[in-house]
């Protein structure tokens, strides 16, 4: 890994510069193959304050570059502040290459690659229905089953009548109630 570190309006003394390389050497716990890091550090005086700026430039092999910029009044927490972001930054890019985040893609891929006919499948499952039957128990009034309703704060109740008809009873969006 290369390292280049760079002061713009601003002494990089020996105490900054391994600062700098010491947080840089953390980066590499997550062997993502970095191919340089380019630091540059500098001053910024806005609304009277002086303020220190660090510019992390992160290249890594077959991968998009990582920006990062931070400001604040200490050097010192400005190169901590870039080098946590830096290693969330490289973490995220991590994550997303492990096979873990994968394994449905995998097992689809594994399936597919061996002899199974999509076509029967596929027809096997469209003719298949399963029963399922009500619980329907004594033929019961009207009245009843609209106070179950309104107890339980039901939407709609299905039940068989005195006449045998099964039967609806429903909430409307008006407050009202429907039968079928």
């Amino acid at each position: 890994m290369n390292i280049t570190l760079t002061g713009r309006n601003i002494e990089l003394t020996d105490a900054i510069k391994t600062h700098m390389r010491t947080s840089i050497q953390t980066l590499e716990k997550y062997n993502m193959d970095i191919i340089s890091v380019s630091v540059v550090a500098s001053t910024q005086i806005k609304k009277g304050k002086d303020r220190s700026v660090v510019e992390f430039l992160i290249n890594l092999a077959r991968k998009n570059s990582i920006v990062i910029e931070q400001s604040d009044q200490d050097l010192y927490a400005a190169i901590d502040l870039a080098i946590a972001r830096a290693q969330k930054a490289i973490h995220r890019i991590q994550n997303r290459e492990n096979e873990h985040y994968k394994e449905g893609i995998n097992e689809a891929k594994i399936q597919a690659n061996t002899s199974i006919n999509l076509n029967e499948e596929s027809e096997a499952m469209e003719d298949e229905i399963i029963p399922v039957e009500l619980t329907l128990y004594k033929p019961r009034e009207v009245e009843d089953v609209l106070n179950d309703i309104k107890e339980n704060k039901k939407l709609f109740e299905i039940f068989i009548d005195n006449d045998g008809k099964t039967r609806v009873l429903y909430k409307r969006n008006d407050g009202r109630f429907g039968l079928y």
